[in-house]
């Protein structure tokens, strides 16, 4: 299966550095463009929000025709976006590059997910996700520390252009590939309207809290971990975190096309709400890896689980509903940033976040049961997309 999809991989793979790499060189950028860094800190809301735009309004429409076409031009767009990124003479260039990257980034997301599901047979769908998101989750987890490292050396540029190098790894993969990609641009997966499906919908708010508890909490790990007593502790917490996320996103393929996503999802959210309440509860090196790693594990897992439960019975409409699933994952990222941040200007102990996001997380294990109820529960025009034309390749 990797020898069919490790161009999307690597594609994720480059997402996954972007997404969070600049926030570790905000400082250097800032000082680079004379500027601020709350004034470069807008240039991270400027790629989410772009990102969470581009994903379900353009992703089907770009692809309608031909997958490959789409997915060529998304990562011309992302890698041109961080191109422009790294050469951004002034603030005013900084910011429209990130808006041109977020677009890309929003696009290749839901379309590499699409493509994986639809290149692969019905029973390896599950693996095929959770491969594209270990992508994701190893390039966050490896991608932004070697980023960081590169930036303190030679300059950010060149973190930047780290990312562009790992993007156009995946493009000259995809331009020089002579298998025909499956077409995944039909007329009902292109819809706007999927969310309003009961099932779609629970399943993108899901989406949005499991991002506000779970990455939403991450971006306060070291100054949490320093508040209980464990300040010792923060990088090894980092890493326990990214560790239990890359094996997370890769082992639960096999659970997923084995049980059922719509089995296995209320056990990624209902461990994930278990680890913040050991968390906020428990002290203690020994439990905090532990419950740190869990934590990363099941919050990784969760994003392929949903997306097969959204899409297995509705293939037609994956793209689009992907879109929207990762809009939402990175909209309550961003959503949980600010709550955090509110919550400590307030008066709010660092400590206490965790207790924060294990309420987010019991609405997230509530929501994950009612997605997995409403399983079944799919329109006709959803049957009539998993029909022959489904099926159909491209050049």
């Amino acid at each position: 299966m990797i020898r069919r999809l490790w161009p999307l991989v690597v594609a994720t793979v480059s997402l996954g550095v972007d997404a969070y790499v600049l926030a570790g060189v905000l400082p250097r950028i800032a000082d680079s463009l004379t500027t601020t860094v709350g004034a470069i800190g807008l240039g991270v809301t400027a790629f989410t929000g772009a990102y969470a735009l581009a994903g379900p309004l353009l992703s089907g429409p770009l692809v309608a025709g031909s997958t490959r076409r789409g997915l060529l031009l998304a990562l011309t767009v992302f890698n041109g976006g961080n191109l422009l990124t790294a050469l951004s003479p002034n603030l005013e260039t900084f910011l429209a590059a990130r808006v041109v990257a977020g677009i890309g980034a929003g696009v290749l997301s839901a379309v590499a997910t699409a493509t994986a599901a639809a290149t692969v047979a019905p029973e390896q769908r599950g693996r095929a996700m959770s491969l594209v998101t270990f992508g994701l989750s190893a390039g966050t987890v490896a991608g932004v520390p070697l980023g960081m490292l590169i930036g303190a050396q030679v300059g950010w540029r060149w973190t930047v252009g780290l990312v562009v190098a790992v993007g156009s790894v995946s493009l000259l993969a995809l331009l020089s590939r002579s298998r025909p990609l499956p077409a995944i641009g039909s007329g009902a997966g292109t819809r706007l309207s999927s969310v309003t499906v009961p099932q779609v919908a629970a399943g993108v708010i899901l989406a949005f809290v499991a991002g506000l508890s779970s990455l939403g909490l991450y971006t306060y790990l070291v100054p949490v971990a320093q508040d209980r007593g464990l300040a010792a502790w923060g990088f090894a917490l980092v890493w326990a975190w990214g560790a239990g996320g890359v094996a997370g996103s890769a082992l639960v393929g096999r659970p997923i096309d084995a049980l059922g996503s719509h089995r296995v999802l209320p056990v990624t959210t209902g461990l994930l709400l278990a680890s913040f309440l050991a968390l906020a509860l428990l002290d203690g090196p020994a439990v905090w890896v532990v419950a740190v790693v869990l934590w990363g594990a099941c919050g990784w897992a969760t994003v392929p689980t949903l997306q097969d439960a959204l899409t297995r019975t509705r293939p037609g409409r994956t793209t689009s509903i992907v879109a929207f699933q990762m809009a939402a994952v990175y909209l309550g990222s961003a959503v949980g940033s600010a709550v955090g941040s509110a919550l400590l200007s307030s008066g709010t102990e660092p400590g206490r976040l965790p207790a924060w996001a294990a309420g987010a997380g019991v609405v997230a294990f509530a929501l994950s049961l009612l997605v997995a109820r409403l399983r079944d529960r799919r329109p006709a025009a959803d049957r009539a997309a998993a029909g022959p034309g489904a099926a159909a390749t491209d050049a």
